[in-house]
């Protein structure tokens, strides 16, 4: 829970970033299937309520020049989560722990201005890699960012775009894997309470601190993340 509420905090001035770093404490007790769903309704309950505090702040430009494609794209990645088995979707988030967050850090990434046109490229890519694996947030923040160079703005409309990936893919892994996912009722109420008082914190620490340094942060610990993922992936499907 305490890693939880710092997670949620740093999220909201970072704009990404919770589901990657959730993801390997939610992985010490359950299965990668439904770890990802679990962390997916913790995800959609911290934007719903990150959206309530900033709802003045949305740029709705934004969502719309995104919509359709973000959607689509959140339900074909969450009807093939559901098909991949553990060890390689184990293998497929490690590997977009590492790439998906170095894109939408780095300098050489973040200074490129995508046309307009390119939006729906983005909000494909995020709601797909949103429904595969829950990590949606990177690709989305390398489209979004210089789009909205005003953070509230940026924190507010990615949050709506990222309710609206949870709020696709959420029914779908209960179709799933619903008995699954109920049986850990404790562990999300837990886990959502938490989030939702990082929520508060975080709102604080947007006005205070700088979105560079938070990222750095996040970055070294989800690229850590990555590596370890990929290494027991491989060694379980036996590549070394």
């Amino acid at each position: 829970m305490i890693a939880t509420l710092v997670a949620a905090a740093l999220t909201v001035p970072a704009g990404f970033g919770l589901a990657t770093m959730l993801t390997p404490i939610v992985l010490l007790w359950l299965p990668p299937h439904e770890a990802i769903a679990v962390v997916a309704i913790i995800h959609g309950a911290h934007n719903a309520y990150k959206l309530k505090l900033l709802r003045d702040n949305v740029d709705f430009n934004a969502v719309k020049r995104y919509g359709w494609a973000l959607i689509l794209g959140a339900i074909i990645g969450a009807m093939l989560h559901s098909y991949i088995p553990s060890d390689p979707l184990l293998l497929v988030v490690g590997v977009a722990l590492i790439i998906l967050p170095i894109l939408s850090v780095t300098e050489k990434w973040t200074k490129i201005r995508l046309p307009d046109s390119e939006d729906r490229i983005g909000g494909f890519g995020s709601g797909f890699f949103g429904g595969l694996t829950g990590h949606q947030g990177a690709l989305r923040a390398m489209f979004l960012q210089k789009r909205l160079p005003d953070k509230l703005a940026y924190a507010a409309t990615a949050s709506i775009l990222a309710l609206a990936v949870d709020l696709t893919r959420i029914p779908i892994y209960l179709f799933f894997e619903g008995n699954g996912i109920l049986d850990e009722y404790i562990l999300i109420l837990c886990l959502v309470s938490a989030a939702l008082l990082g929520v508060n914190l975080g709102k604080r620490w947007l006005t205070k601190w700088q979105q560079s340094k938070i990222r750095v942060g996040i970055l070294l610990a989800i690229v850590t993340s990555g590596i370890l993922y990929i290494a027991e992936a491989s060694a379980n499907l036996g590549y070394w």
